[in-house]
């Protein structure tokens, strides 16, 4: 699920051809292996994946890489999961019945438009 993912990754940019290879990848803690994190590594990627707790009983090594992670970053992360949840909840999206993908995203739109108006617009006015 990974790689076909990263593969797809195109950044525009002010002029030029658009970048296939982000800065920095943000995941959680399902996504913390070693091959991952040696792939991302390769690819001149920074991984900002948390570490998955070990079971008790277990001891963590002591040598060998500490992967770095900022919380700053990570929360970020959460406001872009919420708004995926969120859109979750419209069923139409969730199970796309929209099989087009240029349907689908004016689906998305519609959802985010009804969000801002329902958040933004008073009913005193």
């Amino acid at each position: 699920f990974f790689h076909p993912v990263l593969k797809q990754v195109k950044i525009p940019l002010k002029r030029g051809r658009k970048r296939t290879r982000p800065e920095e990848v943000v995941a959680d803690k399902a996504y913390d292996a070693g091959y991952l994190r040696k792939e991302l590594a390769r690819r001149g990627i920074k991984g900002m994946i948390p570490e998955r707790q070990l079971r008790a009983g277990t001891k963590r090594r002591r040598r060998g890489p500490h992967h770095r992670f900022d919380r700053e970053t990570y929360k970020k992360r959460a406001g872009v999961e919420q708004a995926i949840g969120w859109l979750k909840e419209y069923r139409r999206i969730a199970t796309r019945y929209e099989k087009l993908a240029v349907s689908f995203m004016a689906m998305v739109k519609l959802a985010f438009i009804r969000f801002y108006l329902k958040k933004y617009s008073s009913d005193t006015a």
